[in-house]
């Protein structure tokens, strides 16, 4: 069946309309998908030799900081903080440095609904990097899982036992041992080393997840225990620290898709009408 070339015509540009109406839902329905739910992110200075800094956390495209952490010394780790799923970056500025200098390190980290991470400055000042660290909140059934970060310079390798349960092996400084699950309970971890030792009594309740983290102190080694989480599956422990920081935008104006599904339909008419004004050519028979 063939339509009139005026029918045929109205028809493309209302196909044309259509579409431009379609993009905005399309674009919406992306964009909630991308940012729906909410994750959890620390942030830490496990590097000995390298002096206090001021850590940065900046959602993606937004120059705005969302969290600030000042004067962060070595051994300092961050209570979680719960922010968007979504991109961020982390930079890491000399401590008192102004906002708008460049940051002496700075990496990128997608947080996933769900899930927790910690950000460290890790390793020698001369080879500091930002590791991501994806930090597990389930545990076997009855169970506890624990792993060992590596922060002592001064004892370069370090061997971790939980009880007589050996967390790391020959762990070497600026490393992460997997996480190794354990029966609950209270138990001496020992960490031994070429040149000291240091024991700490633990507690680990079934369900939760803990991080040893060995540090260098006054007096030789130390090992501090964080939680990861306080039950099997539970989200993580939470602090309000009352960091500076900008609140999460809400979608984008949609205004600008108005403005240009209006021009497509005003576009549309507008040679609807032309074509009924132009003649039509006569043909002879």
């Amino acid at each position: 069946m063939k339509f009139p070339r005026v029918t045929r015509r109205l028809l493309m540009l209302m196909a044309a309309s259509g579409l431009l109406l379609s993009i905005p839902a399309a674009t919406t329905a992306f964009a909630s998908s991308a940012t729906t739910g909410t994750g959890w992110i620390r942030l830490a200075h496990l590097s000995p030799n390298t002096p206090a800094v001021d850590v940065y956390l900046y959602s993606f495209g937004n120059s705005n900081a969302k969290i600030v952490l000042r004067h962060v010394a070595y051994g300092t780790v961050s209570g979680y903080e719960t922010v968007a799923a979504g991109d961020y970056s982390v930079a890491m500025r000399a401590a008192g440095a102004s906002a708008s200098s460049s940051p002496v390190l700075s990496t990128g980290v997608t947080i996933t609904a769900d899930h927790a991470y910690t950000v460290a400055g890790m390793g020698p000042e001369s080879g500091l990097r930002l590791a991501v660290l994806d930090d597990d909140l389930t545990t076997p059934s009855g169970m506890a899982l624990v792993r060992v970060i590596q922060a002592s310079l001064k004892e370069q390798v370090v061997k971790v036992a939980y009880g007589s349960t050996v967390l790391a092996n020959s762990l070497s400084f600026a490393n992460v041992s997997p996480y190794t699950p354990v029966s609950p309970g209270t138990q001496t971890v020992a960490v031994t080393a070429s040149g000291a030792h240091a024991n700490s009594s633990v507690t680990l309740a079934a369900g939760t997840v803990h991080t040893l983290v060995v540090l260098d102190s006054a007096s030789g080694l130390e090992v501090v225990n964080l939680e990861d989480a306080a039950g099997s599956g539970k989200p993580p422990t939470v602090v309000h620290t009352g960091f500076g920081g900008t609140a999460p935008h809400g979608p984008a104006s949609p205004l600008p898709w108005v403005a240009l599904i209006a021009s497509g339909l005003l576009l549309a008419l507008t040679g609807v009408l032309s074509m009924r004004r132009r003649p039509q050519p006569r043909h002879g028979f």
